[in-house]
């Protein structure tokens, strides 16, 4: 009987330990809900408000739409200038991976960096640009390169448009977003995400590539968009093996191609020598 008891006390026991274990793993797996709030939800194609209204480095009235010639693809990053980590670290990566590409900002794309803080003001936005420029080192970016600052309701209508969800954290007095980087099309579209602290160049390139919808893109280039393709569960693009084995193949062909052209004519060559006449063969003698 005692045996019994202690069993059923051990039982107790057991059963008791792992409840509280459930309730605390069930704790630890539930996201806070200020973080729920916070993430990107990707809406591919959709259109940022060209009339939005912002204050660029040098303190001149601006509007979105202005930096959309139709012709160039815009890099847009959603950050803002008080942010002493991660902020820094999209834009370093930033940095870091379109010096890694032969395209160059003011040339064949434009960068708009807009301040999600309604605190930052010109000043703040000129000096933190100065930095960026220095860092990518391209005089050319200097007229492609724009920081823009403004009223929250303005950077939260883009940020809304392509779904960055952000919140201000008063006990921090900091902002909690998430590290993303979109890439445009000419006229104002999404076109893709690139997300994290560190972008590989290829992303960049081939995302840059897509976002021209072509414009601006010369043969190799259009060669390296057929060869990679999107993963959008790893966020990153792959190489496609299957692309690049037809790819070999058209150039073994045209390779196979080329040669024989050119033993063909070589041999034409021949034969006409051969069938010319005899005195017209030998060199022409002089007295």
């Amino acid at each position: 009987m005692a045996t019994l008891r202690t069993n059923l006390a051990t039982v107790s026991t057991l059963t008791a330990l792992m409840a509280a274990s459930a309730a605390v793993h069930a704790q630890v797996n539930v996201t806070p809900r200020e973080l729920e709030l916070i993430g990107v939800d990707e809406h591919l194609g959709a259109r940022v408000p060209f009339e939005s209204t912002f204050v660029d480095h040098e303190g001149h009235p601006v509007r979105l739409g202005q930096y959309f010639s139709g012709r160039r693809p815009v890099v847009l990053n959603l950050v803002y200038h008080r942010c002493t980590m991660l902020c820094s670290m999209v834009l370093n990566a930033v940095i870091r991976s379109l010096k890694q590409t032969q395209w160059t900002v003011g040339e064949q794309y434009d960068v708009v960096t807009i301040s999600i803080d309604p605190r930052d003001t010109a000043q703040i936005a000129a000096s933190k640009r100065a930095r960026v420029l220095q860092a990518y080192g391209r005089p050319a970016a200097a007229r492609g390169w724009h920081f823009l600052v403004g009223p929250e309701a303005e950077s939260r209508r883009v940020a809304d448009a392509v779904g960055f969800h952000y919140r201000f954290d008063r006990a921090s007095n900091q902002y909690a977003h998430a590290a993303v980087t979109m890439l445009l099309t000419p006229d104002g579209r999404v076109a893709r995400y690139l997300y994290g602290i560190d972008y590989a160049p290829t992303d960049v390139r081939v995302g840059l590539l897509e976002a021209s919808e072509g414009r601006q893109v010369s043969t190799v280039e259009r060669l390296i968009m057929f060869c990679y393709h999107y993963d959008p569960q790893g966020h990153r693009y792959a190489l496609v093996a299957q692309n690049v084995m037809k790819l070999g193949g058209v150039a073994t062909m045209l390779g196979l191609g080329s040669f024989m052209s050119v033993m063909w004519l070589r041999e034409r060559r021949k034969k006409r020598d051969g069938a010319l006449p005899i005195d017209a063969q030998r060199p022409v003698e002089t007295h």
